[in-house]
């Protein structure tokens, strides 16, 4: 059963009108009736691995892809890989996150190769955050349940129940 009313991380920065689904709705920033048109990203700040719970974009991607916002999560998290240079341990598991949630977004448009494809890469990312680090926890979230659960929706598609990540 899905979460009607999932946790929020960052609970004053509201959520879009609708979430972005390629083909269904307006382009958020391009369309002018997109829910981000006109408007100009605020750049994110650094992503301090030891204090992740300061960074307004990473919560806000958090809580976008808890409440099905998959696109959105993508370009908040996005924002964050740019700047970390798309390299390296931080990098990667961003990455992850963003493949993830390319998985949602190819799952609310029908397309099970989509979810299948980037849920694989997601756990191949995931698996090698956690070697490099031989931790179970990275930015709040514990890798074997990411691992599982990207796995899992390679395996068997995109679940019924609500996919929450749920930071430590």
């Amino acid at each position: 059963m899905s979460d009607p009313h999932p946790p929020r991380y960052l609970p004053d920065r509201p959520l879009p009108l609708y979430t972005y689904v390629p083909g269904r709705s307006p382009h958020p920033v391009s369309d002018p009736a997109g829910h981000q048109f006109g408007q100009t990203p605020e750049p994110p700040d650094a992503l301090d691995v030891a204090h992740w719970q300061a960074n307004r974009a990473y919560r806000y991607g958090i809580d976008l892809f808890n409440h099905g916002y998959y696109w959105e999560a993508h370009e908040a998290w996005e924002s964050l890989w740019h700047q970390c240079g798309r390299t390296g341990t931080t990098a990667d598991f961003l990455k992850a996150l963003i493949k993830l949630a390319a998985a949602g977004v190819k799952h609310l448009e029908g397309t099970p190769r989509g979810v299948q494809s980037h849920s694989e890469r997601a756990a191949e990312l995931l698996r090698g955050v956690a070697t490099s680090l031989e931790a179970h926890c990275f930015l709040g979230l514990r890798l074997p349940e990411l691992i599982a659960l990207a796995g899992e929706i390679a395996r068997d598609g995109w679940p019924d129940r609500t996919v929450l990540l749920r930071p430590m």
